[in-house]
């Protein structure tokens, strides 16, 4: 930015200032802008991810080892005796 030549000094150096706090604030907004969009773009990854999984949940697990053989006649406890 051109300023006029017969400008004073002292808003000279507080528009200096302020044209360089200026760009800093820009800089930090840039990187703030650059984190959100990756932050959108691994969420909305995520999402798609687990709206496929709502839509096509997988097979539950078949497990590998037998079950145990179910005893016959099946086992129960006597019944307890009543007084008569």
């Amino acid at each position: 930015m051109l300023l006029p030549l017969n400008i004073p000094q002292g808003i000279a150096n507080t528009l200096g200032y302020l044209q360089y706090h200026l760009q800093k604030v820009m800089e930090r907004q840039h990187v703030s802008e650059s984190n959100i969009n990756i932050t959108l773009v691994a969420l909305t990854a995520q999402l798609q991810q687990l709206t496929q999984l709502v839509a096509n949940p997988p097979l539950p697990a078949i497990p590998n080892t037998p079950l145990p053989p179910v005893p016959f006649p099946p086992m129960f406890p006597s019944p307890t005796p009543t007084a008569e």
